[in-house]
């Protein structure tokens, strides 16, 4: 990259297999993608127009030199990318639902995911892989990882928990919580403990009131709120309808974006993507939150795990449009929204 990066997120990256619609047994072919909910930030910062970087392993194979050209391709500073010999490139399989009713067979337009990530290069992740990345981590502005990550090893742990503990100056430590209680089965750690360490030592945190109830016993945002006071922005997905976010004392609720769903794959990651880089564009705080919610759109419209967002000139309009406008706003019909937003 010409210049340094002004975010990094550090995370496992997945090759994505899409299987045809219908039983997983009859698909004659698969559809290749890229995944990872760090590198799906990651390409949602670039689209806004932030330099990025993401910090990860992969394995020496065909998936692994896809997952890395795929995010250079995408404007992502790469260089800390560690390649590992001994292990594989993580793979996920994508079913999808065909309604056709024969065994197997999920409704149309459902899907499920089969990861394929134990004993990964990305497993491995430790503190060790900062070494290499002290440049870029203490030349940015902010630091993005998730609690996959953290779950997906003792070692991995150790690196998200140094994340933490770095010196950090003006530097943002974004968290989002994302649990897969499949990986914390694998451990003999009490996740919940882990989890509330990494909210309350970071400045950015993203919490799916689904997950936070799973985790912390409530997914209430006041009482979310009441429980971790440390973060200065905190966020709760609530549920399709709404996004409570905090920052600091100030309590912001706003309403999601009415659309079609094609796939909620990678729309917490865009949301996410969204908010962080509307932050680091020196946004408002509701533009924040207005920001996630049109990323996050653009993901659950689209195909694949990557958001494909619009201009960011577009999405500045949206994000700039009256109470009612948006209220309004049915994702991507956008044209009469933007006439109506003041110049």
């Amino acid at each position: 990259m010409s210049s340094r990066p002004r975010a990094v997120t550090v995370g496992e990256g997945l090759a994505v297999l899409v299987a045809q619609p219908g039983p997983l047994e009859d698909s004659p072919a698969f559809e290749r993608g890229a995944g990872g909910a760090e590198a799906n930030v990651a390409t949602v910062l670039t689209q806004l127009g932030i330099e990025t970087a993401w910090i990860s392993r992969v394995g020496d194979d065909g998936f692994g030199r896809y997952l890395v050209r795929h995010l250079a391709d995408r404007g992502v500073d790469i260089s800390a990318v560690a390649v590992d010999s001994n292990r594989p490139t993580a793979v996920y399989v994508k079913e999808r639902g065909n309604g056709s009713g024969v065994p197997g067979d999920m409704a149309a337009g459902a899907s499920r995911m089969l990861y394929y990530r134990t004993g990964s290069a990305a497993s491995a992740l430790s503190p060790a892989d900062l070494g290499t990345a002290t440049g870029l981590l203490d030349g940015c502005e902010l630091i993005h990882f998730t609690g996959i990550t953290t779950a997906l090893s003792e070692s991995a742990t150790a690196l998200t928990e140094t994340l933490i503990g770095r010196p950090r100056a003006d530097r943002l430590i974004s968290f989002d919580l994302n649990y897969r209680p499949a990986l914390w089965d694998r451990r003999e750690v009490n996740a919940a403990d882990v989890l509330a360490r990494h909210v309350r030592g970071s400045d950015v945190v993203f919490l799916g009131s689904d997950e936070a109830e799973a985790v912390f016993g409530t997914g209430d945002p006041d009482r979310l709120r009441a429980l971790f006071p440390q973060p200065r922005h905190l966020v709760i997905k609530n549920d399709a309808h709404s996004v409570t976010g905090f920052l600091g004392a100030v309590r912001v609720e706003v309403p999601a974006l009415e659309l079609t769903v094609t796939e909620r794959i990678g729309a917490g990651d865009a949301f996410a993507g969204g908010y962080l880089g509307a932050l680091l564009q020196g946004r408002a705080h509701e533009q924040l939150l207005r920001f996630g919610h049109l990323c996050a759109a653009a993901a659950l419209t689209g195909i694949g795990d990557v958001a494909e967002l619009p201009p960011l000139a577009l999405l500045e309009s949206l994000a700039e449009a009256g109470p009612s406008d948006w209220a309004g706003l049915r994702y991507p019909a956008a044209s009469a929204v933007i006439e109506n937003v003041p110049s």
